[in-house]
């Protein structure tokens, strides 16, 4: 059964959370929205638009998922902290 509210359990849905959410989220709503990056220009070092919009996602979306397991793993520690067990 589920616990009470006031009971003290932590909110599911936190700051944080939202933040990791918004950084695993953002490259699919990017490239997922063509509409946005289907056209050649501006070109870049003869790539065209299209072509490198999508290659500067691939670096994005590393750095945006990197944040977010960093933020996860915090997140994670401080929750263990709070509720008196031992972290790593």
């Amino acid at each position: 059964m589920s616990q009470a509210p006031g009971t003290g359990r932590e909110p599911v849905v936190t700051p944080v959370r939202v933040v990791i959410a918004l950084c695993l989220v953002a490259p699919f709503v990017a490239m997922l929205w063509v509409g946005s990056y289907a056209k050649t220009d501006p070109v870049v070092i003869g790539i065209p638009f299209f072509y490198w919009y999508q290659m500067l996602w691939v670096v994005l979306s590393t750095a945006l998922t990197m944040v977010a397991y960093k933020l996860w793993q915090r997140d994670q520690r401080a929750r263990r902290a709070s509720k008196g067990g031992a972290g790593r």
